[in-house]
């Protein structure tokens, strides 16, 4: 802005030669600018007033948008916000197949330390050690005092240890939120679920991962926040797992047996609907592998599918079976078994002598080996392997297991027409009770392939292996096998039980057999006229001493217990006790 002068030359002369006076224009000339200023001044003032006015509008109206979104939105807890990378700890349910919880988390703490803030250490370290036991009062201490500025004390405790913890005082204690598996059941269904342990943690939160079981087996699934929490939801039933568990234990201290495993299957779709090993263990404290010795005596190893045995006996069926597929004998024909039977400079012998002949269906009834080698012989090596592979005993298991892929059947290096015979009665082949349940599935069914799943709804129906004709005449000799034969004490009223017996030495570690160890086995299935179920039953190392000699063989000692199991369980099942068809004969008219 160009100011005007207050006393401009021109009108001082112009004025003083008029007479008039000057003072009076210097008067004029500052009131004119006094008023410029002010009109300017309150120019720029209603121009401020005007852009604070907008701001305020603007504001308010932000804040009624958000308190609009706010009244129309679900209200949530405020959650604390840190800095780093998140680890996602949410983990999925495991139910059994009536939505029973077997798996689910807890909601816990971790204890920390951060010694630079502790103030009483030593004291600090004493009262730990009176909370948690298995600590090192002269560790803390030194962890404390030294030049650690971090350390861990327990990755989860629980509310009252953390009460404890708490009213000790310690500032430089500290706890952070922890989320734990818990198996609400103990050691129920252990070997199936596994186990937990942490993965990447940090004092906020820690990454649960599964480490064995279906727990490994199912860890992307169980960790898919797509899934929406959805359980995992298998195919156990918990009241015959716990029922079934109760008895095997009580058969396997009653019998002397240093473990034991069973397996319930469902003979049509393949799902397992109780599996038991025993010894187990809680998933809640999952204890360490074993580093030395023979791990078959960890709690940890699974007998049902990780146990690779001989299984004795209970392989007859599946060659008297073959021989009635191809059409070599029917279930009353006669079958050679004078003995001993002599391969070279192997001689094969029964338990009794049996006589001259039996009928096929006394084969298993009275369980010859010489019969079933005999069969063995007619039938080839070649065309024996061919049937158990198809039965899927060559193979492991599709389990849905982290450890049932590895675990392979013992095969003969050499699978010559000795092999062949001694694998007819159980012998030179080596199979975990998780194959030998699906194989006599696939039998009794009706003929068709069984693999097992532990997940609830079962697998599609596989192909066809044998017939219906020769399914039913398998049923029929596995249920005279209790009726009349080595499994009497299997027979429980009103389920009408069938099965085979399987006795097998035991290997030493180093080659060849122990007298005095033996395998014993029950494969069982019942009804036998309608199969539903199948139920193997394994002792190790069982005896039985009631009697005046010791007693090892499956008879004595599997078939009572499986036998208990089914009378327990049958009708926890839904299976209501039935009396047993008769068979149907057919009438012919004669005519005279």
């Amino acid at each position: 802005m160009i100011r005007t002068p207050l006393r401009p030359l021109a009108r001082i002369l112009d004025a003083r030669a008029k007479g008039q006076n000057p003072d009076a224009i210097e008067r004029e000339n500052l009131r004119v600018r006094h008023e410029q200023m002010r009109d300017q001044s309150r120019g720029r003032a209603e121009g401020r007033l005007l852009i604070l006015g907008a701001v305020f509008l603007m504001a308010f109206g932000t804040v009624g948008a958000r308190m609009g979104t706010l009244s129309a939105s679900t209200p949530e807890e405020p959650r604390t916000a840190y800095t780093g990378s998140s680890i996602l700890a949410q983990r999925a349910d495991i139910t059994d197949r009536n939505g029973n919880i077997l798996a689910t988390n807890l909601a816990t703490h971790s204890l920390y330390a951060q010694p630079p803030f502790m103030i009483e250490k030593e004291r600090a370290a004493r009262k730990l050690v009176e909370i948690f036991p298995d600590l090192d009062e002269k560790r803390l201490i030194k962890d404390f005092t030294g030049k650690r500025k971090f350390l861990w004390i327990k990755k989860k405790i629980s509310p009252e240890q953390m009460q404890q913890v708490h009213d000790l005082g310690e500032p430089g204690l500290m706890f952070g939120p922890r989320e734990m598996r818990l198996y609400p059941n103990g050691s129920l269904a252990a070997h199936v679920l596994g186990g937990t342990s942490f993965g990447r943690e940090g004092v906020h939160s820690a990454e649960v991962i599964g480490v064995a079981g279906v727990e490994k087996a199912f860890d992307s699934f169980l960790r898919d926040p797509a899934n929406g929490g959805e359980p995992l939801r298998l195919s156990l039933d918990l009241t015959v797992q716990a029922a079934t568990r109760r008895i095997l234990y009580g058969g396997m201290k009653l019998m002397n047996a240093k473990g034991a495993t069973s397996i319930m299957m469902d003979v049509h779709t393949g799902e397992v609907i109780s599996v038991v090993s025993l010894p187990d263990f809680d998933p809640n404290d999952r204890p360490r592998p074993l580093t030395t010795g023979d791990q078959s005596d960890s709690p940890l190893f699974n007998r049902a599918v990780q146990g690779v045995y001989e299984l004795g006996s209970t392989f007859k069926i599946f060659a008297v079976a073959q021989a009635m597929e191809q059409g070599m004998i029917t279930p009353d024909t006669m079958i050679d078994t004078q003995g001993p039977l002599r391969w070279g400079k192997f001689r094969i012998n029964d338990f009794h002598n049996y006589g001259p002949e039996l009928t096929a269906t006394d084969v298993i009834v009275k369980s010859s080996n010489i019969g079933t080698a005999r069969l063995a012989q007619q039938i080839g090596a070649e065309d024996q392997r061919a049937f158990l592979t198809k039965l899927g005993l060559l193979e492991p298991t599709a389990l849905e297991m982290v450890e049932a892929p590895s675990i392979k059947p013992l095969l003969p290096p050499n699978w010559s027409e000795l092999s062949a015979m001694t694998i007819s009665y159980g012998h030179g082949l080596s199979a975990s009770p998780m194959h030998l349940a699906a194989a006599y599935s696939t039998i009794v069914n009706g003929g068709y392939k069984v693999e097992p799943t532990l997940l609830a709804g079962g697998r599609p129906r596989g192909e066809r292996v044998i017939s219906e004709a020769t399914s039913a005449a398998a049923r029929d000799m596995l249920r005279q096998v209790v009726v009349r034969g080595t499994a009497s004490f299997g027979e429980v009223e009103g389920y009408h039980v069938g099965g085979k017996t399987g006795t097998a030495d035991k290997p030493k570690p180093n080659g060849g057999y122990y007298e005095d160890k033996v395998i014993a086995t029950f494969a069982s299935v019942f009804p036998a006229h309608d199969p539903r179920y199948v139920l193997i039953v394994t002792l190790d190392e069982p005896v039985e001493t009631s009697g005046s000699e010791p007693r090892r063989t499956a008879g004595w000692t599997a078939v009572p217990v499986a036998a208990e199991i089914i009378r327990r369980t049958a009708p926890l099942l839904g299976l209501r006790p039935e009396i047993e068809p008769r068979p149907v004969y057919e009438l012919t008219r004669v005519n005279n």
